[in-house]
């Protein structure tokens, strides 16, 4: 079927990317802005320059070279080749810096020369607006050009609704093309010498619903030492893409509280499920992100029932922006799903909330604050039971009750996400597998804080926890041709949806399992259907819905491989040091920024990944993954103020030192020797 005038969504995996949450700049390989895809200055919930083409004497300049030290700066190396002197070497280079901070753009340009004369040309700018809604962007609908102010001076302007944009141009001369604005410098330079002019692009918002933090990151620095020189680089690069990611909003009390934004270029904002996993997984390096996230959280945590909004009392959102966020897909009746700008429309968020707290505990976040919180713990708690579980048969399920929201709540949120292995799409409502393994830890380790704190009720929720866990050993188990294993989810007349998925691997460390089912789940992860090479598919090669580039239902995610590795690990599995392995050589092939997802097909077959193109990236939980597979294969248990470390087997890295990993804010040292022996040592 053909569908070529259709806007579709952009692709991005080729696209050069510099960022400050919630400001970013997407380019194309060669740091030219055009007027197609993605591509622009955009900020908060808003593309604002669509075009910022560099140009020499009227041409663009051949490409030559680009490298970034940092997420937050690139720098582009070009050549004009009809300047300079004759010959085959090039005499003449321009070099355009980028820089950005929250709110702000910088870009330098600087022309040098070798030639054996004074070179002479113009250095220009052809520039254009079209403030278009990043919902219109994803969708590929864009908008017409917006016309500047200030044209005929070096300062231009745009206004629109609650955002400005200024542009200064230092020394520039400035005419009109149409919508578009030029700039233009005369230059001259010099034998062996250099001139430079610049671009400052301020931004601000005042509608927006998240902003940039006003303190540094409070993470303490990993540094790592190791014979496989792969792990270094990638904690730092991990590290850095999360610092850059780093949002803030007004918590209670309008005081400001910092979480990690979902991830670049669609989801800078608060995603309950997306922010508290990523947390979750830097414990290790600081529980303070963990409780700031927890406590933003529960300051919007749900109050009444709101079938529109999706909201619940005691239910934990699902995002949050300044203005409604169109999915460009149809619900059953044809319109638009549309998403309101605060959504509850995410089964698992809560079950996640509790957990989080519990985990910052053990990782030794203060007992004041998490005490502060156990009032929010209780209400998402009873939510589980009240409202969670909306039939009341003991198992938790979602269902789109406004017609216009997620069709899938879960993490996979796509429409064809759930699928029998026919590739037939279940119907909602919907039991989905590993919900019931978060609710079960949730009730668990909640009860185990409420005695931590002399708190009422936790008998209530092991006794509901209990009952839980038989109901999923007693209707959630399925067999194919290969055995056991557990259906993902169970459909609205409550029949398993018989189809393997990476789901299942999120069932281990919840205890939700018997050893039985653990063994079960740990041997299917690995089978050849389901681990790539490069990680754990989302769905089994051998389904018939299956699509190595299918976004749900194919595809590999390395948050999703992390999650089911942390649960091998946890569960002290020998199928941890392949999925690490798997894990290791997907984050090394993308220089330690992994995307969103990527194609599932098997390392065999394709010996490095092949890029999901429409994939975010930086994505919060797939940079988090790295510090994860790090915990993980060091075998980290935190309690309070105890920490042990039990090093995956075989080891596989060498000789190797960590150190900046602890708990109750305390770094420790932690060595691991050639045999993977390991040991740690306090500063």
């Amino acid at each position: 079927m053909e569908h070529d005038d259709a806007p579709q969504q952009p692709w991005l995996h080729d696209l050069s990317l510099t960022l400050a949450a919630p400001t970013q700049v997407w380019s194309a390989a060669d740091g030219q802005i055009g007027t197609v895809g993605l591509a622009g200055v955009h900020h908060g919930e808003r593309r604002v320059l669509s075009l910022l083409r560099l140009e020499v004497d009227g041409r663009e300049p051949t490409a030559v070279a680009a490298h970034t030290a940092r997420g937050d700066s690139t720098t582009y190396v070009a050549v004009p080749r009809h300047l300079g002197d004759p010959g085959p070497d090039p005499t003449v280079r321009v070099e355009r810096r980028r820089d950005v901070e929250p709110g702000l753009v910088r870009e330098r340009y600087t022309i040098s020369s070798t030639a054996a004369e004074p070179v002479t040309c113009t250095l220009g700018l052809l520039v254009g607006a079209d403030l278009a809604p990043l919902d219109g962007v994803k969708g590929g609908t864009g908008r017409p050009a917006v016309a500047p102010d200030g044209v005929g001076g070096h300062v231009l302007s745009w206004q629109q609704d609650s955002l400005r944009a200024v542009l200064r141009l230092p020394g520039a001369h400035t005419t009109r093309e149409g919508d578009h604005a030029r700039a233009v410098w005369d230059v001259v330079v010099p034998p062996g010498q250099s001139v430079t002019h610049e671009l400052l692009l301020t931004l601000d918002d005042t509608r927006a619903a998240v902003t940039a933090p006003s303190r540094e990151a409070g993470w303490s620095r990993v540094e790592v030492q190791s014979a496989d020189r792969r792990l270094a680089p990638l904690v730092d690069r991990c590290l850095d893409d999360l610092r850059l990611l780093r949002l803030a909003a007004p918590g209670a009390d309008g005081v400001e509280e910092e979480f990690v934004g979902a991830g670049a270029p669609w989801f800078l904002t608060l995603f309950g499920r997306d922010s508290l996993w990523t947390a979750r997984m830097l414990l290790p390096v600081s529980t303070d992100l963990a409780m700031s996230t927890l406590r933003l959280l529960a300051h919007r945590q749900g109050t009444r029932t709101d079938d529109a909004t999706a909201e619940e009392p005691g239910k934990i959102l699902h995002e949050v922006r300044s203005a409604g966020f169109s999915l460009n897909e149809a619900d059953d009746d044809g319109a638009d799903r549309h998403l309101p700008p605060v959504y509850y429309g995410t089964i698992d968020a809560t079950p996640l909330w509790a957990l989080t707290l519990h985990d910052a505990w053990r990782w030794g976040a203060p007992d004041d604050e998490v005490e502060r919180l156990l009032p929010a713990l209780e209400r998402a708690l009873a939510w589980q039971v009240e409202h969670g579980d909306a039939d009341g048969d003991g198992l938790l399920e979602y269902v789109d009750r406004s017609g216009h929201g997620l069709s899938n709540q879960g993490w996979k949120d796509s429409g064809d996400a759930v699928r029998r292995s026919d590739g037939s799409r279940a119907s909602s409502p919907l039991a989905l597998a590993e919900v019931q393994g978060y609710a079960y830890a949730a009730a668990v380790h909640g009860a185990d804080l409420l005695d931590a704190f002399d708190r009422p009720g936790a008998d209530r929720w092991r006794e509901w926890a209990d009952r839980l866990r038989r109901e999923f050993a007693q209707r959630f188990w399925v067999e194919d041709a290969v055995g056991a294993f557990p259906a993902i989810a169970l459909d609205r007349d409550k029949r398993p949806v018989v189809s393997l998925t990476s789901n299942i691997g999120h069932l281990l460390g919840t205890g939700i399992l018997d050893a039985d089912g653990v063994d079960v789940v740990a041997r299917r992860l690995v089978g050849s259907d389901m681990l790539s090479g490069f990680g754990i598919r989302t769905l089994s090669t051998q389904a018939a819905g299956y699509s190595p580039t299918g976004y749900h239902v194919g595809s590999v995610w390395p948050h999703d491989t992390a999650i089911c590795l942390a649960g091998l690990a946890a569960e002290q599995r020998p199928e941890t040091a392949p999925v690490a392995d798997a894990l290791l050589a997907a984050l090394t092939a993308f220089d330690g920024r992994p995307p969103e997802l990527f194609a599932g097909d098997s390392r065999s077959a394709q010996p490095t990944p092949l890029p999901y193109p429409a994939a975010c990236r930086p994505q919060a939980w797939s940079a988090a993954s790295a510090l994860s597979l790090v915990s993980s294969v060091l075998g980290l248990r935190p309690e309070r103020d105890r920490l042990t470390v039990d090093p995956v087997r075989p080891w596989s890295f060498g000789e190797t030192r960590i150190s900046g990993l602890g708990t109750h804010g305390r770094p420790v040292d932690i060595e691991v020797s050639a045999d993977g022996v390991g040991a740690l040592a306090t500063r």
